[in-house]
């Protein structure tokens, strides 16, 4: 009876720290997200900011006062991200779906903790050497990562792949949106009636705009499968520019930069709002 309820016990300290760390990495990826947005409505309405990415808004954290001790929590808290999605991945804790569903999602969990696994490890890097990374422009990063799958055997379909995952989450997120998926993750009971308003109204334009830049991320990606041109890949920055460069491209982006504003205050909201249920 004491080994039962000492193994209970255990279980449930786990669950309770992986809830933790979860919700650590949720607010972390949306202090990226909010500060990605930020940073584009200045560049929108000249106010001195920059179109960048997530690499950008790492350096922009390390350059502020305290700026490294804040990107290491950033750090940290993307590591516990990671954590989450491959439990989530492992484990299906949340119990989503049945058959072929659950197994398309849990293996985008997985995808998902590899990249926020790489950006971390970028963060990390800025913290500990100082330096700055190529990742945070439109190319950079991004565009050696293609040229490295380019090389591969069957390459071109390798970026297609890429190509193919990021219009397909592109997509899925417009969708969440335009459906308020969202909904039944977050303990809407705890707000009052115009916070549910307003954290529902967010997290649709969040979502929305999030899609959009994730398609174009994915045409880009496509164009480069088919050219063999590492360099036509474009990371969510070059997006953002893309944007900017339409007509009218000024307001465009400062409708999609608000957006991912949202999108990341969506992900804090997550962070102390969403279900999280990491007991089987």
């Amino acid at each position: 009876m004491s080994n039962q309820s000492f193994g209970s016990s255990s279980s449930s300290d786990t669950a309770k720290w992986i809830e933790v760390i979860a919700r650590f990495g949720y607010a972390a990826k949306g202090v990226i997200y909010a500060l990605v947005g930020i940073l584009a409505i200045q560049a929108a309405f000249n106010w001195g900011g920059k179109v960048t990415g997530s690499t950008g808004a790492f350096e922009t954290i390390a350059s502020q006062p305290f700026g490294k001790v804040m990107l290491f929590l950033v750090a940290v808290g993307l590591i516990g991200y990671v954590i989450w999605r491959f439990v989530a991945a492992i484990f299906d804790p949340e119990h989503d779906d049945d058959g072929a569903k659950n197994i398309l999602r849990r293996l985008s969990y997985a995808v998902s903790g590899i990249i926020y696994g790489s950006l971390s490890f970028v963060a990390f890097r800025i913290v500990f050497s100082g330096g700055s990374s190529s990742g945070g422009s439109s190319g950079g990063g991004s565009n050696q990562q293609t040229a490295t799958l380019l090389s591969q055997p069957f390459g071109r379909w390798l970026v297609g792949l890429v190509a193919a995952g990021a219009v397909a989450y592109g997509f899925y997120c417009i969708y969440r949106g335009v459906k308020i998926k969202f909904r039944k993750k977050l303990k809407l009971a705890e707000m009052n009636e115009a916070a549910q308003s307003w954290v529902v109204r967010i997290g649709r334009f969040g979502l929305i705009c999030k899609g959009i830049v994730s398609v174009i991320v994915g045409y880009f990606f496509a164009q480069a499968a088919r050219s063999s041109d590492a360099s036509e890949a474009r990371t969510t920055a070059g997006a953002l520019q893309v944007i900017e460069q339409q007509p009218f491209g000024a307001i465009l982006m400062g409708v999609i930069a608000f957006g991912m504003l949202a999108y990341g205050v969506h992900l804090l909201v997550q962070a102390r709002y969403r279900r999280i249920s990491p007991e089987q």
